[in-house]
């Protein structure tokens, strides 16, 4: 496999890594176990880097096992900024999970929905305030002592 495909295929993994870790942090699904394999994954995507770029010592060290899901998505994504003049992140906006994008065609959807688009987004906060409530009502609801 030539180096530039390889290296690609690398930081779309850290990417995903990054991705997936801040999700569990997020919404608290996250465990021990989690936190271990996204730092494992990045140490060894590091390894395989390091031996098309040895200048990397320099620059980024394996991740602690005790690292949080939190830091261990930082290190992911600050190790993939790395190959950004390389690779390009143009290419990546251009695919959408194995399919293409036709950036016309999405310059002309933008243009006929923008405003829906936002008026989504406005419509999305809005709503948060209310959703947060009755989460918390839920939450505080479930754990009382007498189930109240």
């Amino acid at each position: 496999m030539e180096r530039e495909k390889e290296v690609a295929k690398l930081v779309n993994v850290l990417l995903q890594t990054a991705r997936m870790a801040f999700q569990s942090e997020w919404t608290g699904s996250g465990s021990g176990d989690v936190a271990a394999l996204c730092v494992d994954r990045h140490n060894r995507i590091l390894e395989c880097l390091k031996q098309h770029d040895p200048g990397l010592s320099a620059v980024f060290e394996p991740l602690p096992a005790e690292c949080s899901l939190a830091a261990a998505a930082m290190a992911c994504r600050q190790l993939a900024s790395y190959y950004e003049d390389e690779i390009g992140w143009s290419s990546r906006f251009k695919r959408a999970y194995g399919g293409a994008c036709d950036p016309k065609a999405f310059k002309e959807f933008w243009r006929k929905s923008a405003k829906d688009v936002q008026d989504l987004g406005e419509y999305m906060r809005e709503c948060a305030e209310e959703w947060a409530r009755r989460r918390k009502a839920k939450t505080e609801s479930t754990s009382s002592p007498t189930g109240e």
